[in-house]
């Protein structure tokens, strides 16, 4: 018995300090782990009560964040959240039907067609039905142009099922916008949408979208701003403006023209397409930020039209090699590729090559956000610009002109045309006329003085052909156009160009600015080659 009894005891022991070494090994790894991953060692905890207007009480709780910082998170306050937006901005966005002309009479389009309409972004007169919002009392609805394009009659229903005829009071295509207005009955008054800072707006922000989906009025869907700043193309005008805010909440045919809120219940962004292959959602929505909407409500409601200004200026994307080139301290800004003689930019003196890295102290990083910056002032309007020159900062201010001013006119006349169609094999010239740079895969040879009065230059090397496959096809450099610079020296003619890039062929790229027959100037980089050939 003895015996047995210390056999329990000593297995007793064992099995305790197995249970010991566990907890303790346990601990250790844990501990670990937590500093390896920096997983916070605290847990979630209640650290305070929250009194809801009906009286309930529930519990917050905190999540250790990094660095010490706590973030407090309760799903019921959350939910609360969600409801009040919901409730207070749904009655402000309205339903919008409209009545188009068609052989043969009009009539009320009521049915939506996938086959027909394979692409929510593709703006047709198809599209019969939308969604707006409701921006003052007195009845002005912001909308999409798309949505309202060349519509014959309007039919505006409210939330709460009463209808209005509603009046076209003017549109935007750069930027897909229309002002709609409502006549109130006596003694009405309309609900309104208080307007956000869409500048305030950061990546992972909860966002609501309400709208009409699929006719489906007052539908509210939720999710988070998952990028800024994105151009995607979709707008059918020559000088559109793209910065649109990217969410994953739910949009979808009809949400068109809807509010894009956020938490405070505040307008953020309207609704304006989806990125789809199928013609319904697939986790991508875009909307016009609301900065850029005020600007041109207001416009649209003091004159019928947008009073915009504009720098006078083509411009580029700056790339990582690029920005190695200028001196740049990092990928930023946005290149001047061409002054408009005359224009606010010349005036204020831009010059080609210049690197824009602010307006009025905002950064911008991309063409459409210069774009959408300046789009935002008028005629008339002084704009402070931080510009990139020489491996130094400048501060400029230019004073921006309107469209119609004589120093855009011919300008905008030659934007719009559509440039002359090229030929769809090179013309070989004379074999004597070109020289043939083997290494480079180009044929170059002097203007001719046709071609000095169609491309409108001065000087500079015309490009007859580009071989396929050679550094300068890898880099995008087209045939048919003319070569202005290279490295920032100006090309006058062939001789310049041979110089040039004999006297670059120890570093590892050179830029060419060339000139399109349809005025644009264009910045390529091609890889040098080695070693450099030579022949006539």
């Amino acid at each position: 018995m003895a015996s047995r009894a210390g056999r329990r005891i000593l297995w007793i022991v064992s099995a305790l300090g197995l249970l010991l070494v566990g907890l303790l090994g346990g601990g250790l790894w844990t501990t670990w782990r937590m500093q390896r991953y920096q997983v916070p060692a605290e847990p979630v905890r209640i650290v305070e009560r929250v009194q809801l207007g009906g009286g309930e009480t529930v519990g917050a709780v905190t999540l250790p964040g990094r660095n010490g910082a706590q973030i407090t998170v309760d799903p019921v306050v959350l939910n609360q959240v969600f409801r009040e937006v919901a409730q207070r901005v749904t009655p402000a966005v309205v339903y919008i039907e409209v009545r188009v002309g068609r052989a043969g009479g009009e009539k009320w389009l009521r049915q939506m067609d996938p086959n027909q309409e394979p692409f929510f972004q593709e703006f047709t007169p198809r599209q019969s039905v939308g969604s707006g919002v409701l921006v003052s009392r007195d009845g002005y609805i912001v909308t999409n142009y798309h949505v309202v394009q060349n519509a014959a009659e309007i039919l505006v229903t409210l939330a709460d099922k009463r209808q209005y005829q509603g009046r076209l009071i003017g549109f935007d295509r750069s930027t897909d916008l229309a002002v709609l207005k409502i006549t109130p009955r006596s003694g009405e008054t309309f609900p309104v949408v208080a307007f956000g800072n869409s500048d305030e707006l950061q990546v992972g922000e909860w966002v609501l979208a309400i709208g009409n989906p699929f006719r489906l009025t007052s539908t509210v869907t939720a999710g988070i701003v998952s990028a800024l700043g994105r151009q995607v193309n979709i707008i059918e005008d020559f000088f559109r403006v793209e910065d649109f805010i990217q969410t994953d909440a739910a949009i979808n045919p009809g949400n068109s023209g809807g509010a894009l809120v956020n938490l405070r219940g505040e307008l953020v962004g309207i609704n304006t397409a989806i990125a789809t292959e199928s013609g319904a959602y697939e986790g991508y929505g875009f909307a016009v930020p609301v900065n850029l909407v005020a600007r041109v409500v207001e416009d649209l409601i003091a004159y019928g039209e947008v009073q915009r200004g504009y720098l006078g200026v083509s411009i580029q994307e700056i790339d990582a090699r690029q920005a190695r080139l200028l001196g740049l301290p990092g990928v930023q800004g946005v290149l001047i590729t061409e002054v408009r003689k005359g224009s606010a930019a010349d005036q204020a003196g831009l010059q080609s090559g210049d690197v824009v890295l602010a307006v009025n102290g905002r950064a911008v990083n991309a063409p459409n956000e210069l774009q959408s910056v300046v789009a935002r002032y008028r005629p008339g309007d002084r704009i402070d610009l931080e510009v990139w020159r020489n491996a130094q900062r400048l501060h400029l201010q230019a004073q921006l002109m309107g469209r119609e001013t004589s120093a855009y006119q011919e300008w905008f006349s030659e934007l719009t045309q559509q440039a002359p169609a090229l030929p769809e094999s090179p013309q070989e010239p004379a074999p004597d006329s070109v020289f043939n740079l083997e290494n480079w895969g180009l044929g170059l040879r002097d203007l001719s003085d046709q071609e000095y009065k169609t491309f409108k230059v001065n000087s500079g090397v015309y490009i007859a052909y580009v071989a396929r496959g050679s550094v300068a096809d890898e880099a995008g450099l087209p045939r048919d156009v003319v070569i202005l610079q290279i490295e920032g020296f100006e090309v006058a003619a062939l001789e310049d160009v041979l110089a040039l890039l004999e006297e670059f062929e120890a570093t590892e790229a050179v830029l060419f600015r060339v000139k399109k027959r349809d005025g644009t100037i264009a910045f390529y980089e091609v890889l040098v080659p080695e070693p450099i050939s030579v022949q006539r």
